[in-house]
């Protein structure tokens, strides 16, 4: 199989890049308080109480949400959620990410797919994928995860860059017989360090805009943010510098954070997923498999007695899902969203 050389790819500075979003202009007031119908009012009562329950219990409360959520400026919601003590853990998709870094570093994200793809120009933005990438592979060098490390490059303005001779101790050790893990992800860093020709030290990245930033909080909170991408969906792939073995490596740490939150749903949690129709099922369903497998195992017996919110405009398919899923010949048979949950 032929591979795309992904070094004759020509990247572009983002401030050549036509924006669609402000956040300055779209974020909402963390008080906001809209007007709702009657039956919409109940429900968020009842999940307010689910999560206030859930907190004294001291169980899990979990958000896990798609890019528009970030996009249609729900950010300063999350953060104080998080802030407060209301979210035990945060997760999203690759988009939901890089959106959020985007605000933060400039207070500007999205484009138009349409115009930017036929041009060749659609996700080829170099602060986005070097900064990214960087963080993401110099923190899966610490063992930090793919949202740990974004979160903590915005909230110290920059990337720590090991020495090489740290890194290659780390090697070293590894191939002795020590952690093999670690070697691999020094490796990793040490490999894009010298064909990217990066110095080691303190790499300053300042984000213009950093309040509105979700990730930012759950780092300075102490609260697990977690990203689940898949390797080729978001615009960083398409930079030279990226390293997939690298995002897979913070990104697998994730998914174990992830499962561990669930496993803490049992008998009074909270999971919420908002516009997340495919991510946030999937990961899920897996995660709950583990989490029962290993409570079974203990005695504890299955997961259960917790609340799912799920938030989508999606109607379900028009199928009445209390009825049961629906036949395999009806296209509301794979709706992940309502199948899964």
């Amino acid at each position: 199989m032929k591979l795309f050389d992904r070094d004759q790819t020509e990247m572009f500075p983002l401030s050549q890049r036509k924006n669609d979003l402000d956040i300055r202009d779209v974020a909402l007031d963390p008080l906001w308080q809209p007007e709702l119908p009657a039956g919409e009012a109940e429900q968020i009562g009842r999940l307010a109480r689910a999560l206030k329950a859930a907190r004294k219990a001291g169980k899990s409360r979990m958000l896990i949400y798609g890019a528009h959520l970030i996009k249609n400026g729900c950010g300063p919601i999350v953060i104080r959620l998080i802030e407060e003590g209301w979210i035990t853990h945060a997760a999203t998709n690759g988009a939901g990410s890089i959106h959020d870094w985007e605000f933060a570093y400039m207070g500007k994200s999205s484009e138009n797919v349409r115009e930017n793809v036929a041009e060749g120009k659609f996700g080829t933005w170099d602060e986005t994928g070097r900064f990214i990438n960087l963080a993401v592979t110099a923190g899966a060098a610490e063992g930090l995860g793919y949202g740990e490390s974004v979160g903590r490059m915005i909230s110290l303005d920059g990337i720590s860059i090991p020495g090489e001779d740290i890194l290659l101790r780390l090697v070293n050790k590894g191939l002795k017989g020590g952690d093999a893990g670690a070697a691999a992800a020094a490796m990793d860093l040490l490999d894009t360090m010298r064909q990217r020709r990066i110095p080691e030290g303190f790499l300053p990245v300042r984000h213009a805009c950093k309040q509105y930033s979700v990730q930012r909080a759950a780092w300075e909170n102490g609260v697990p943010f977690t990203v689940h991408p898949g390797i080729g969906y978001d615009i960083i792939y398409t930079h030279p510098i990226n390293n997939t073995a690298a995002i897979g490596r913070a990104a697998g740490r994730d998914f174990l954070g992830f499962a561990e939150s669930v496993s803490g749903l049992s008998e009074g949690g909270v999971a919420m997923s908002v516009g997340c129709a495919i991510m946030s099922p999937m990961v899920f369903e897996k995660s709950m498999s583990i989490a029962n497998n290993r409570a079974i195992r203990r005695g504890k017996g299955r997961i259960r007695d917790f609340d799912i919110a799920v938030v989508d405009i999606g109607n379900g398919g028009g199928w009445d899902w209390s009825a049961g899923e629906p036949p395999k010949d009806n296209p509301a048979y794979y709706l992940r969203f309502c199948k899964s949950f």
